[in-house]
């Protein structure tokens, strides 16, 4: 027979136990985090935060549990992918990121113009927690201070460098990185870097000048954390180069991507005409680089090995080719996108990005009219002819809207962080939705 607790007089056998004996506490916070990688994969990461909050409604001790820093950091590292917190505590930024994205969903944003030049025609976006950096066709690259709008500064192009054509120092590629560093470059080949940190705005230096004879046409240029990579076209066997963004040195040069496309890259020199290709990282170690006719994923453990390649029967559109957060979206010429993981390409989802017409109209879109497009952590953007923004969901590929303001125009670049979403529009200028302000 089990004894009786003297406090309560019940058996000592059915008292309930105390959680924190059973169940202690980096226990119940790997618990948490398991709970939230699993609702993040099977229904997105929105799901993850009433998931996390049915954990701890276990009992009180569990809820104590749940104000620990150290356990928001690693939901916020893990689900948003967040490494800097901006707000002040690590529970405020994940709730921050949340309300963010589910703003994404409902369309909860707030529209602004943040610039108009007609006679301008930006190639290349950028967005960071600061700043909006915008490169254009004449090799002028202009950066905005996202909490007012200003603009802080223009970087214009060395004069007398356009020996090449009149469009060589046309930017191909503009970032803003984590080290609070704007970085562009041109068609030349050129590289500049200007610091951006703490908001305080300084003059680009090159840190690479360009060799079109040896390495062809910058046709594009993306960037990560530490990595920046370049993709050419015009000479053989140099498509892709990639350079140590720490130390500003070429690591790598190979690669046979735009082999075929050598011709157009010449002509980029001294024509305005379509792109050859995008490059772009899936991740800090995948590249994704895109042609019209080809798809090729490396890695940078070893780039002369291709990890996965795709050919393209209809031609693929590269203004709309992105990728972010292990995954790749490419549009082909019948405005169909198609979201695949980028190291393996095993389809996501795919959407139909073209207004539906009536029976038996061609639903190809127009020569010169293709989409433009981006994605972020979750959601894609794709630009219509007509003047449209939408959104899909980048994970079931679900259509859930059209922005209410419309760029009355053919959009000419697009960028999206997990915040915000900027289109530059010839007739309208620069257009800027931001979802967290509400």
């Amino acid at each position: 027979m089990s004894s009786a607790d003297p406090r309560t007089g019940e058996p000592s056998s059915s008292r309930r136990r105390s959680g924190d004996g059973v169940w202690p506490e980096p226990f119940v916070e790997a618990l948490a985090v398991q709970v939230a990688i699993d609702a993040s994969k099977t229904g997105g990461r929105l799901s993850v935060a009433p998931a996390v909050v049915a954990v701890f409604q276990v009992c009180s001790s569990w809820r104590a549990i749940s104000q620990s820093e150290l356990l928001w950091q690693s939901l916020t590292r893990r689900v948003w992918s967040r490494e800097r917190r901006r707000l002040l505590t690590w529970r405020a930024e994940y709730a921050h990121c949340h309300r963010t994205g589910r703003n994404f969903r409902l369309r909860h944003c707030v529209h602004s113009t943040v610039f108009i030049d007609p006679t301008l025609a930006c190639r290349r976006l950028s967005l960071s927690d600061r700043h909006l950096a915008a490169g254009f066709l004449d090799g002028s690259v202009r950066l905005f201070d996202l909490s007012t709008a200003d603009l802080v500064a223009t970087y214009l192009p060395h004069p007398g460098r356009d020996i090449l054509g009149s469009f060589s120092q046309s930017i191909s590629g503009v970032l803003l990185d984590r080290a609070s560093r704007l970085v562009y470059a041109s068609q030349d080949g050129d590289i500049h870097v200007a610091s951006t940190l703490n908001g305080a705005v300084h003059a680009a230096r090159r840190v690479r000048v360009g060799n079109a004879v040896e390495d062809g046409t910058l046709v594009d240029f993306a960037g990560c954390d530490r990595w920046w990579v370049g993709l050419f076209a015009g000479v053989p066997g140099r498509s892709l180069h990639v350079w140590d963004g720490d130390t500003e040195e070429l690591a790598f040069v190979g690669g046979s991507l735009t082999d075929p496309d050598a011709v157009i890259g010449w002509h980029m020199f001294t024509d305005s005409g379509g792109p050859v290709g995008r490059v772009r990282f899936s991740d800090p170690a995948t590249i994704v680089g895109c042609t019209g006719s080809r798809l090729q994923v490396l890695s940078l453990d070893d780039p002369e090995v291709v990890l996965a390649e795709h050919g393209f029967r209809r031609g693929a559109a590269v203004e709309a080719v992105d990728a972010c957060d292990g995954r790749v979206m490419v549009v082909n010429g019948q405005g169909i996108a198609k979201v695949s993981a980028a190291r393996t390409l095993e389809e996501v989802c795919r959407f139909n990005t073209i207004r539906r017409r009536p029976a038996g109209v061609q639903q190809q879109a127009p020569v010169g009219e293709r989409p433009v497009g981006c994605m972020n952590w979750g959601y894609a953007v794709v630009c219509g002819p007509d003047g449209g923004v939408r959104l899909w969901d980048a994970l079931t590929g679900e259509y859930l809207y059209t922005f209410r303001e419309r760029i009355a125009g053919s959009a000419g670049a697009v960028a999206s962080d997990d915040r915000r979403v900027a289109v530059w529009c010839g007739e309208t200028g620069l257009h800027l939705w931001d979802f967290g302000q509400l």
